[in-house]
């Protein structure tokens, strides 16, 4: 495996790092995440630790493509280092990076790891017959698909046709979204975006996230837009009590927090809540912080946001990591979960409260499914139609038993949206 840079120069640090970031997730079965979080791009300068991630994102939702450019000039693969070396070069030259930059770093990146430097004249041949023919050929073949372990149940519940939308969403990637924490025509002015009709702002190509106008002051915080209209469909009140289940990384906790409600958010990641509570002293929001399993917690609330651990299916374009360090066998045990933490969730909401549920899955067995089950299970659960109108949400995105259906494909020509369920449930009597 390659290792972490110590240091930054022109072009081969970022690249040594994206490498380094895709031996782990195509060999290791780790997540971006994960690694950023543990530390492996600390090392570089923040412009660097920026393009590597780029780099990394950008051959893992070309991967498929580049193999099978590669195929043809290779008679057997060589050692994944390598030829995620090569994979990352492939994607640069096919988007359009300049041979000689690409060509020559990636050189250098593997001359300089012992184990694999006998192997650099092979990578700069290879990368040069690629700078040659690479790009129209990448043009001619078929969008990446997902793996078929996702791509059938996804077809089942919404058709070939969708999914080959969804498809081209994650291809394209994801631009940056930022939720104010007071006004997103001011934010976006500072950060050079759009405001969407949702009320986030949207910013293309934003480069490193901490050196945006307004980080420091705390004006805003990262979250897709999809993942924001939770919290707006709960709509927190100053004053009341609201619980933030599975609170981590803490964008709704904050979103909760702004309007003034008194919020409690738990999660049972004390590493994910330390970066809640950063992000809490860097927006000078307040929030209780719980450390600890949701199934233990007790106490009785006005309002209940329930973001519930899931397949984060819909994250995909965002995150195309993802489909290569899971393999759908968990997806059991999470619907299971969610369907227990939804009652016990139940049991600390106030009569007359309101709760919402919600994941970032594609899958029906993790959202509409799980409401239509709820309902049968609570006969004091009623689903709140009327919270679903809200600015910008559009009337075809909900769905027979009165949640909300965000899918990637949705917004296209704008960048997408993350792929998500909700739905807002009113607790009768009180």
């Amino acid at each position: 495996m390659a290792k972490p840079p110590t240091a930054s120069d022109t072009g081969v640090a970022a690249r040594r790092s994206a490498i380094y970031l895709l031996d782990q997730i195509l060999g290791q079965g780790r997540l971006l995440p994960e690694l950023v979080g543990a530390g492996a791009l600390d090392r570089l300068p923040p412009d660097d630790r920026a393009r590597a991630q780029r780099l990394a994102l950008d051959s893992l939702r070309g991967l498929e493509r580049a193999d099978r450019l590669l195929h043809k000039h290779l008679r057997k693969p060589p050692a994944l280092t390598v030829r995620n070396a090569l994979r990352l070069g492939t994607v640069e030259l096919c988007q359009g990076g300049a041979a000689h930059g690409v060509v020559n770093a990636l050189v250098e990146v593997v001359g300089a790891d012992r184990r694999n430097a006998k192997l650099k004249g092979l990578v700069n041949a290879v990368l040069r017959k690629i700078a040659a023919d690479g790009p129209d050929a990448w043009a001619a073949l078929r969008l990446p698909r997902l793996p078929k372990w996702l791509r059938v149940p996804l077809v089942e519940a919404w058709g070939s046709a969708t999914v080959a939308a969804i498809e081209a969403a994650h291809f394209a990637g994801a631009p940056l979204d930022l939720t104010a924490r007071t006004d997103p025509q001011a934010v976006a002015t500072a950060v050079n975006g759009i405001v969407l009709p949702t009320g986030s702002v949207r910013v293309a190509d934003a480069g490193q996230v901490t050196t945006l106008a307004g980080y420091a002051q705390g004006d805003w915080w990262v979250q897709d837009t999809a993942a924001a209209l939770a919290v707006r469909i709960l709509s927190p009140q100053a004053g009341e009590t609201v619980l933030d289940m599975c609170a981590a990384p803490g964008g709704k906790t904050m979103q909760i927090a702004a309007s003034g409600a008194q919020v409690t958010a738990v999660d049972d990641s004390a590493a994910r809540m330390a970066r809640v509570q950063d992000n809490l002293d860097r927006t000078g929001l307040k929030a209780d912080l719980v450390v600890a399993d949701g199934m233990t917690h007790g106490g009785l609330y006005d309002a209940i946001l329930l973001d519930a651990p899931c397949s984060a299916t819909g994250t995909i374009r965002r995150h195309p990591d993802l489909p290569f360090a899971k393999d759908g066998s968990e997806f059991g045990a999470l619907i299971d979960l969610q369907s227990r933490m939804i009652d016990h969730m139940w049991t600390l909401l106030k009569p007359g409260g309101r709760m919402v549920f919600c994941t970032c899955s594609l899958l029906p067995d993790e959202g509409e499914v799980q409401i239509e089950e709820a309902l049968a299970r609570h006969s004091d659960m009623q689903v709140d139609r009327a919270a679903l109108d809200i600015d910008g949400v559009d009337p075809g995105w909900i769905t027979s038993e009165g949640g909300l259906r965000l899918r990637p494909d949705y917004w296209a020509a704008q960048g997408g949206m993350d792929g998500f369920y909700m739905a807002r449930l009113r607790k009768m009597g009180g």
